[in-house]
């Protein structure tokens, strides 16, 4: 499902316009831009996701509902987008659990990496 269908989910949940919690939805599936494939999920798909979800858009969002305004909680929004895509709500340890540990994880591989050439000052 994409951003616009999860925040039309919201819309019929909570109220209000799809436009409120498509933010939201965005953010968790930000992730699409560097890996272009369900391991996207890996990223913002789980209970860390969550609580970033709810530290960068606040705790709630304020709905026009009919006549009035009401406060959603962003972490049931960001839970309803996981659950939608997942079935369920993993930690990131449920991705990352079966990772093979690689040496250079440990630092044990150090490796020499060029500078940009805008940091030697050939444009300065």
């Amino acid at each position: 499902m994409n951003s616009w269908h999860h925040a039309k989910s919201s819309a019929r949940k909570w109220g209000g316009a799809p436009e409120v919690y498509l933010p939201i939805h965005e953010f968790i599936d930000s992730s699409k831009k560097v890996i272009g494939d369900v391991r996207h999920r890996s990223i913002y798909h789980h209970t860390l996701g969550v609580w970033l979800c709810q530290e960068v858009f606040g705790t709630t969002l304020l709905v026009k509902k009919e006549r009035k305004t009401i406060e959603v909680p962003v972490r049931e929004v960001a839970e309803q987008h996981i659950l939608e895509d997942l079935g369920w709500i993993p930690s990131p340890a449920d991705y990352i659990g079966g990772m093979a540990i690689k040496p250079w994880m440990s630092g044990a591989q150090r490796k020499t990496v060029n500078l940009s050439h805008l940091l030697n000052g050939e444009n300065a």
